[in-house]
């Protein structure tokens, strides 16, 4: 099972391939974490997200009305979450319906994927990760390296990224730069070629919009928030920064949210709704990589929330999406359903990211 592209990737430090194949079991790498983590209620919530995404499948492969190359793209990582791959049951029919869709976007434009650069991102990243899991291996890997070649031609004076290809330097933000951190980081280890300069400079960036408070803004230090601090945390973290000073203050910061952020009821919930799936997207990733003990008071909590939130149908709704994402927040579960079955999806270590 382990062979070629597959074990090619075995390392890969930033979104999705396989992990684990080869170990005894679970219960042996991990016991601590077997007890806190493995719940039958996430997993059957899992399983009627993925029943529910099928059902909500457009015809040309694609999810949602908005933003369709970043929601199909996330769809097809909450796929990946648990090991499912294109062409193999019992998901394989819709997944190279998706992939089939990623590719025809990618093809044209000189390799930019979607309209802004947070969809181009989690493209890139999503191809990268069904590389080698594919019979459309050369297909995928010309896309992929046109995809990071849009991204490393778009790298600002500062380091960062902004929303749009050629707009200037001085435009970037810390969400978009964080993906494509992490898309670049899955394609390097993947075996396409990414300048080591280009992520020194990236991070470079990040830890400049870290405010003294620990947190992160959006452009600069000023007006921290949840979800963009988890993010620049977490490409801390993926770089290499573990014991970095802004590591340890950026999960200060986040620990300080208590137990509110686990609450969408909750006043703070209710003041920064924007951040709930992509935060905790990040968050969980955070605390994961940090250490044992962040991780085992984070994940239960954000787990049986996403548990509790879930609709009889088997998607999410809960609060508007990020800004990045602003246009499908009518969308009902485009958005907030693949979030959610990749946080939930932890245990299953099919997300490097959660790899320590």
């Amino acid at each position: 099972m382990v062979t070629g592209e597959i074990m090619r990737r075995l390392t890969l430090p930033s979104i999705l391939t396989l992990v684990f194949v080869a170990q005894p079991s679970f219960a042996q790498v991990e016991p601590k974490i077997r007890v806190a983590e493995l719940s039958p209620r996430a997993e059957a919530a899992m399983e009627r997200g993925y029943k529910h995404l099928v059902r909500t499948q457009a015809a040309d492969g694609g999810w949602s009305q908005n933003n369709q190359v970043a929601v199909t793209s996330l769809c097809m990582m909450a796929f990946m979450v648990k090991g499912y791959f294109p062409d193999h049951e019992p998901y394989g029919e819709p997944m190279a319906k998706g992939l089939q869709f990623l590719l025809t976007k990618a093809r044209g434009n000189n390799g930019y994927i979607g309209t802004n650069m947070y969809e181009h991102g989690l493209a890139t990243l999503a191809l990268s990760e069904v590389w080698g899991e594919s019979s459309r291996s050369d297909e995928i890997r010309d896309a992929l390296k046109n995809g990071v070649g849009v991204i490393l031609r778009n790298q600002s004076a500062r380091g960062g990224w902004g929303y749009y290809p050629d707009r200037g330097i001085d435009y970037e933000d810390v969400s978009i730069t964080v993906m494509q951190i992490v898309a670049l980081a899955s394609a390097k280890e993947a075996g396409i070629g990414v300048p080591d300069e280009t992520i020194k400079r990236a991070i470079q960036y990040v830890k400049s919009c870290q405010n003294p408070n620990g947190g992160f803004g959006y452009r600069n230090a000023s007006d921290p928030k949840f979800a963009r601090s988890a993010a620049g945390v977490t490409s801390l973290l993926m770089a290499g920064d573990r014991k970095s000073p802004e590591v340890e203050r950026g999960l200060k910061y986040l620990h300080a949210y208590g137990g509110g952020a686990f609450n969408p009821g909750s006043a703070m919930y209710m003041q920064h709704h924007d951040w709930f799936y992509y935060g905790h997207f990040y968050a969980v990733q955070a605390m994961y990589q940090s250490s044992e003990k962040n991780y085992l008071s984070w994940y239960p909590r954000v787990r049986d929330a996403l548990i509790d939130m879930q609709d009889a149908d088997g998607g999410w709704r809960g609060g508007i999406p990020p800004r990045v994402l602003t246009k499908i927040a009518t969308d009902r579960d485009s958005y907030c359903t693949p979030m959610s079955i990749l946080i939930l999806g932890v245990p299953y270590r099919y997300l490097p990211i959660y790899q320590r």
